[in-house]
């Protein structure tokens, strides 16, 4: 995930809104108790979600993968008056956590966690989604994409993660031999050739491809 310019990024860090108090504990108790803590959007990341959100203005946000909260905090942070974000993430283990989390942040009544497949929880929810973040296991964003894209209105947009997969995805060595490296390429790929979308992809951390629906 380390291949952008580590001194550019320090610079970025530096003249981005801070993150809030109670994200900023998330972030510290992640990276000290939780396994993979890189999977983190993290502060820079984190306050982008926050800002496209904040743009949007949606009614109905979708996360696929929670992991601690995190993003799925930042995200809510733009949600209209009553609005709603739904969060799926397949690890019972933290549910626990995550609400510990959600409610710090004061965001019990926006957001709702939700644990099981999300392939087949997405089946059953029928919201009119604005905003959809992608950020989950990999050989099924394929799948997320395709289930999704059919189910928001025109306008609104998707956020695709880790799209860049550290650079692998410019690697014919890392092309040829890893799975996720196929995946994510051939993914960006359909992005790019699917004429229901208008998309842009950020080097953003570790890639994000942001997609508005024609």
């Amino acid at each position: 995930m380390d291949f952008i310019n580590q001194t550019i990024q320090d610079y970025c860090d530096r003249n981005t809104t801070a993150e809030s108090d109670a994200l900023k504990k998330i972030n510290r108790h992640t990276h000290a108790n939780i396994l993979q803590p890189r999977m983190l959007s993290g502060h820079f990341q984190g306050r982008f979600l926050s800002m496209i959100s904040q743009m949007i203005k949606p009614k109905y946000v979708l996360e696929i993968g929670t992991y601690t909260g995190y993003s799925a905090i930042c995200l809510a942070e733009g949600l209209q008056t009553g609005g709603k974000l739904i969060t799926i993430d397949v690890n019972a283990e933290l549910e626990v956590l995550v609400n510990s989390h959600i409610s710090q942040a004061d965001m019990i009544d926006k957001i709702e966690h939700l644990i099981g497949d999300a392939s087949e929880i997405i089946n059953t929810l029928d919201f009119p989604f604005d905003l959809v973040f992608i950020d989950a296991d990999k050989p099924n964003y394929p799948k997320y994409y395709d289930l999704i894209i059919n189910k928001i209105p025109s306008g609104s947009f998707i956020l695709i993660d880790n799209v860049l997969w550290s650079g692998k995805v410019l690697n014919q060595k890392d092309l040829d031999k890893d799975k996720d490296t196929q995946i994510l390429h051939s993914l960006n790929e359909t992005v790019q050739k699917d004429e229901r979308v208008e998309n842009i992809l950020l080097p953003i951390r570790d890639g994000l491809m942001l997609v508005r629906k024609l």
